[in-house]
């Protein structure tokens, strides 16, 4: 007899074998012993306990209070080299974990079977913190005092539940979107998500959104949001020209506002550099953590938080479009206010 697992769809339940559930956690992220997620710390010989929770399985047991320390904290480093197994999301804690709070001290309820999945993919930093580190009386003058702030990776749920929970920087005065529901039937993390490989289910999207052969090319909301007069494509085109528009505006306030050009390296910490030729590109020997930028204004620091929320979540065309579009608007609006950017075009939702 197989063991019962949870299926794509809520409330339906299939057989599996303890030998195909394996197979398939073995073809995913959450049992990669060769993932920086899990070898960073290998030198140093433990996981911080800042960062065991989502990156060892001796942590996440302790943040659950599986292990009989309290819950919701981590007591102790983490162990090197073990990966998110079957007891981080099978022990009785898990299971009931229904509520999580964000970087932002929102804490959302109701999760279920997502509350374990949204415990490690919420990202670690929100609105809040950058307000608080760009709080003073001037958005253009360049502090010595202000670095970059990364919202960290694979922040989905940071971005499914949107302006609820501030996990990009929300600029005052504006409304956010909140939580993006979908459908009733796909509502859930594993309602689209396999489990343990954590493929989506693709042939369900294709389902309902009918006349698409390919799930990147579905579009939930059909205004022209870049402003290059095409509405052809999925949304995840839309967010894409948006990303990219920032992208340049980031590098022309630095030029010509902080006076120090600036470029980004997308697979290297921590992210922004200093452009030392001025030639758009972030070449290796420039991706190094000596050469970080370090000409951060209020303005500046703002907007390259939101250029680096959407560029952590591949998938936020599906999980928030507006509110992945509301982020880069605004960013762009924000820094059109010092630099030439045409945004007479864009629309936000």
């Amino acid at each position: 007899m197989g063991i019962i697992i949870a299926a794509a769809a809520p409330g339906v339940a299939q057989d599996f074998s303890l030998s195909e559930v394996t197979e398939a956690w073995l073809m995913g992220p959450h049992s990669d012993y060769h993932s920086p997620s899990f070898t960073h710390w290998n030198e140093d010989g433990e996981v911080p306990p800042a960062c065991a929770a989502c990156h060892s399985e001796t942590g996440m047991l302790d943040w659950l209070g599986a292990d009989d320390t309290p819950a919701l904290s981590v007591e102790h480093p983490g162990t090197i080299n073990t990966v998110i197994g079957c007891a981080s999301c099978h022990v009785s804690e898990a299971q009931t974990l229904d509520a999580v709070t964000f970087p932002s001290g929102v804490t959302i309820g109701g999760l279920g079977g997502s509350a374990t999945c949204t415990m490690c993919h919420q990202g670690r930093a929100s609105t809040d913190r950058v307000l608080t580190a760009t709080d003073g009386p001037d958005l253009d003058a360049v502090s010595p005092d202000l670095g970059f702030i990364n919202v960290h990776y694979a922040i989905a749920a940071a971005l499914m539940h949107g302006g609820d929970v501030r996990g990009g920087f929300q600029y005052p005065g504006r409304a956010y979107a909140g939580r993006f529901a979908h459908v009733p039937s796909a509502g859930t993390c594993v309602a689209c998500h396999e489990p343990h490989t954590t493929d989506v289910e693709t042939q369900r999207c294709l389902a309902c959104h009918e006349g698409v052969n390919d799930i990147r090319s579905i579009r939930t909301r059909h205004a022209d949001f870049d402003g290059d007069g095409l509405v052809s494509g999925g949304i995840r085109v839309e967010i894409e020209g948006l990303h990219s528009i920032l992208g340049t505006a980031i590098a022309d306030y630095a030029r010509e506002v902080a006076e120090a050009p600036i470029g980004y390296a997308s697979e290297s910490f921590p992210y922004f550099f200093a452009d030392s030729d001025d030639d758009g590109t972030i070449v290796p020997e420039e991706a190094i953590f000596p050469n970080r930028y370090a000409s951060w204004t209020p303005r500046l620091l703002m907007a390259a938080y939101n250029y680096q929320v959407v560029a952590k979540d591949g998938g936020a065309w599906v999980h928030n479009p507006a509110y992945a579009i509301q982020l880069l608007h605004d960013s762009i609006e924000s820094l059109s206010e010092r630099v030439e950017v045409d945004i007479g075009a864009l629309t936000r939702p």
